[in-house]
């Protein structure tokens, strides 16, 4: 599922646009992990509209130095994967229905 927004759009508002639709197209997602940027009232939301258990992942306190946190990393290196591919290195779309395609 795939919602292109303005730049101005906070995540946690974006989530609560594109989550009802992702939960129709895959009604199995139960589990969905995020970072400190979706935590407060959207946690409750999801679980009230969406049936969908959002787990915030953070780190440990009294962390200061790097430290690799469980399940972040699994986006933290696709995106760097998908950014070698040549294609898909530069976006050309000039219109939010054009990067959604």
């Amino acid at each position: 599922m795939v919602l292109v927004t303005a730049g101005s759009v906070q995540d946690r508002d974006g989530g609560r646009r594109v989550l009802p639709r992702a939960k129709t197209v895959m009604p199995s997602m139960v589990v969905l992990w995020a970072d400190g940027g979706y935590a407060g009232k959207l946690v409750a939301w999801i679980d009230t509209h969406c049936r969908i258990a959002l787990d915030i992942v953070r780190k440990p306190k009294g962390q200061r130095r790097f430290a690799e946190l469980p399940h972040r990393w699994v986006i933290e290196q696709s995106l760097p994967w998908l950014v070698r591919c040549r294609r898909l290195d530069h976006d050309y779309e000039r219109l939010p229905a054009h990067a959604e395609a």
